[in-house]
């Protein structure tokens, strides 16, 4: 019998696939950025990584815009990195 599914997302800046449990989910809502601890805030959603260099890249703002099809303040973006996991 095959194993339990466990479901797999993709980090928006490194692009690689992992477990949905080892990604912190984004969610922009109408006051701002947030993140997801529980996984079942409302509304559209991004996945990052665990990886620092995913959260002080450059291409951050660009690519978390794009995925939640909303552009995002420099206070967002600001906020967001000093989240940066160690």
């Amino acid at each position: 019998m095959a194993g339990k599914h466990r479901p797999g997302r993709t980090c928006v800046v490194c692009r690689e696939k992992k477990d949905k449990r080892l990604l912190t989910r984004l969610v922009v809502m109408d006051d701002g950025l947030r993140i997801d601890v529980s996984g079942k805030m409302n509304g559209r959603g991004a996945y990052l990584c665990a990886n620092a260099e995913c959260w002080a890249s450059p291409a951050l703002g660009a690519q978390l815009a794009r995925a939640l099809r909303q552009e995002l303040s420099d206070g967002d973006l600001d906020h967001l990195r000093q989240m940066t996991p160690s």
